[in-house]
């Protein structure tokens, strides 16, 4: 079921004037479930148009935290299921992909039990063992109001007596002083008793106050149960901690139940606990973690060795929470055995979506997450305009680009979310009304991440130096292609143009070698080693007579086997020294069978090329579908193939050598794939 059917089955009987509004929401943005299945290939331009609704501001959001979370169904469904068992759970996935949201909703869906406050009471018999107890929400605060009251009634009346008995001492010191005119005596006694009240009445109640309890977690009576967020808490906010005393002696100590203070785990008692990276903590931690969980209380000590505090150790303070885990795949690695075990053995583990179908309902919702972000600041400083059909139409195809894939679109939310923002604000600068195409285009060049930035510097430079090569033949010489930030945490990558060079030498010794430069990643490294075996099978040429030397021009820390059938065109042109296009570029991975494999970023790379001035591309023919191209690089020619040889026949100049070479290598590839020409090409 998808949020917006959750939204509708959950209408209030009470409240019947909000049917036809209810009605109209599932009717304009959650169509038949039959229709959600179907990719749509109709162009976001040409799909927003046929939308009925002009801005964000009409468009309904649910009232639900979970029925707004977008493209994680199956996460939705599990967080209901561990919500009603009160079970814990993993959440394992890229950044921004909706998990912190899928486990705040879980407050909203949680049973309405009945809180309790935690207090902390003084130990008469062992001070640095607190007693722990507990009362009804709204109650705690009211029990230390009472006794600070009853306090302050008693003190005043000591304080009275105190006065009374002091001035009929100083009177009776005065009838002495003068019967016997003795006036030194007087003025010295006078001054005694004064500094001996000042005295009395700074100590008077000071044990009474000591024994007051300390409220560690308060709730009100209605209050939702708690969500708290611990990630990147260290050990003593995590489970708790003893305050430094600086006045440990004297009389002017803090009482040690004074200086307890609540941890994550007891201040989420009765709630939800989420920890992000929780692989980030140390083993001991989550090993105090899992012990939490276990015995639903923990007690609260002092977590520095040098600090008063290590003497002070609580009774178990309840933490009865529910666990709600997350992090990337890295996590799992990072994760104490029993802390996962006990999450799997009496929880669930999901693993969100990264992308999701490229439908109609899903265009749908990706408006209605445009209209959240919107209204989300509503109120604030941060407010923006809300985005008219041109501002959703780019943010809509920009989701289709970071998606990497075609018929999908991106969950990668915040960062679609920084772009609604960005945008947002350059149209507040102006005064605009609403937010439209011209403000997203503009938010994109500002927003462009760190490593775009990088490439598309380097394509400056390069075009200084005349470092650029677009347009003649080479031997040897190949335009590779590369992306930058693949392994960021962003989904949108940033192409940059790789030139790879290679010359052959017959070699002085035994065995040939292969030297490679550029700062190759071991990966890379092999890919090397993989295409010299390739050549050597392929073109008939045994590469051991030959010492072969690829260098990648300007170009350093290169990871991945993408640049493969680049290193292989170059090699080969070196040693049937046959010229190459320079106003072709390419990218794709090679089988040890002289296969075209599919490689990623394929988009990123395209639009690098024709920044660069180069005119066709050659990408692998699995790779064709997830080619989206804004509308400014639609021109360049994209060529797809599926082997070696259909690479040599568009990147190698034409002539009788060109021909004997594609022929050869035509004969000897083993081909898995379809035999389809390879003068098929992209639009």
């Amino acid at each position: 079921m998808t949020g917006d059917e959750v939204a509708e089955s959950d209408k209030s009987e009470n409240q019947p004037e909000a049917e036809d509004f209810e009605e109209e929401m599932v009717t304009i943005w959650s169509p038949e479930s039959g229709d959600n299945l179907e990719i749509n290939e109709t162009p976001i331009d040409e799909w927003v148009r046929s939308v009925d609704f002009s801005t964000t501001e009409e468009v309904p959001i649910p009232e639900r935290l979970v029925d707004q979370v977008i493209g994680q169904e199956a996460g939705s469904v599990v967080i209901k299921k561990a919500a009603e068992q009160r079970r814990h759970m993993m959440m394992i996935g890229d950044p921004g992909t909706g998990k912190s949201m899928l486990a705040r909703s879980m407050t909203e869906l949680l049973p309405q039990d009945k809180l309790e406050d935690i207090l902390c009471y003084p130990n008469e018999d062992d001070e640095n063992e607190p007693r722990i107890r507990t009362v009804p929400a709204g109650r705690g605060d009211r029990i230390v109001k009472t006794q600070k009251e009853a306090i302050k009634i008693q003190k005043e009346k000591s304080q009275k007596m105190l006065m009374i008995g002091f001035v009929a001492v100083a009177f009776l010191l005065a009838v002495v002083a003068i019967q016997s005119g003795d006036i030194l005596t007087l003025l010295f006694g006078m001054l005694l008793l004064m500094f001996g009240y000042m005295f009395l009445r700074s100590r008077m109640g000071g044990a009474d106050e000591a024994r007051i309890p300390k409220v560690l977690v308060k709730h009100q009576g209605q209050d939702p149960p708690p969500f708290v967020d611990a990630t990147g808490t260290l050990s003593g906010s995590l489970l708790g901690d003893v305050r430094h005393d600086p006045f440990q002696s004297g009389g002017m100590e803090t009482p040690a139940h004074d200086r307890v203070e609540p941890g994550a785990i007891h201040r989420a008692h009765g709630g939800v606990l989420y920890i992000d990276e929780i692989n980030l903590l140390r083993l001991e931690e989550q090993q105090a973690l899992l012990t939490a969980m276990q015995e639903r209380a923990f007690p609260i000590s002092g977590r520095s060795e040098r600090s008063s505090g290590a003497l002070t150790k609580t009774e178990a303070v309840p933490c009865d929470f529910i666990l709600i885990a997350a992090g990337n795949l890295d996590a799992i690695q990072g994760m104490h055995p029993a802390l996962r075990s006990r999450i799997r053995g009496y929880g669930y583990e999901v693993y969100v979506n990264s992308h999701m179908p490229d439908t109609t309902a899903n265009r749908r919702r990706l408006i209605r997450f445009i209209a959240q972000e919107v209204r989300r600041d509503i109120g604030t400083s941060r407010e923006i305009p809300h985005f008219d059909r041109s501002g959703v139409s780019v943010i809509l195809r920009e989701a289709q680009r970071r998606a990497g894939r075609r018929g999908k679109l991106s969950l990668r939310l915040r960062e679609l979310g920084g772009l609604v923002r960005i945008a947002g604000d350059l149209a507040c600068e102006e005064g605009a009304e609403y937010t439209t195409s011209r403000h997203v285009l503009a938010a994109r060049k500002i927003a462009k991440p760190l490593e775009q930035q990088v490439a598309d510097r380097m394509i400056e430079r390069r075009q200084e130096y005349s470092l650029i090569v677009n347009s003649g033949n080479r031997i040897g010489r190949v335009n590779g292609l590369a992306v930058l930030g693949a392994d960021s945490g962003l989904s949108d990558y940033s192409g940059i143009m790789l030139p790879v060079e290679a010359l052959v030498t017959p070699s002085l010794s035994s065995g040939g070698k292969v030297y490679a430069t550029g700062g190759l990643s071991d990966l890379a490294k092999e890919s090397v080693t993989n295409v010299s075996a390739v050549i050597k099978k392929l073109t008939g040429k045994d590469v051991s007579d030959y010492d072969i030397h690829i260098q990648f021009v300007d170009t350093h820390g290169v990871d991945g086997d993408s640049a493969s059938i680049t290193i292989a065109t170059a090699i080969i042109s070196a040693l049937e020294n046959i010229p190459i296009r320079q106003d072709l570029a390419m990218t794709g991975s090679l089988s040890v069978r002289g296969e075209v494999l599919p490689i990623g970023g394929v988009t990123a790379k395209i639009e690098s090329a024709a920044k660069s001035g180069i005119k066709t591309v050659v990408i692998p023919r699995a790779n064709s579908q997830d080619v989206l191209l804004d509308r400014q690089y639609e021109d360049i020619e994209v060529i797809a193939v599926d082997t070696l040889d259909e690479v040599m026949q568009q990147a190698l100049v034409i002539g009788d050598k060109k021909t004997s070479l594609v022929e050869r290598l035509s004969a000897v590839i083993d081909r898995l794939t379809p035999d389809i020409s390879a003068s098929s090409q992209l639009s």
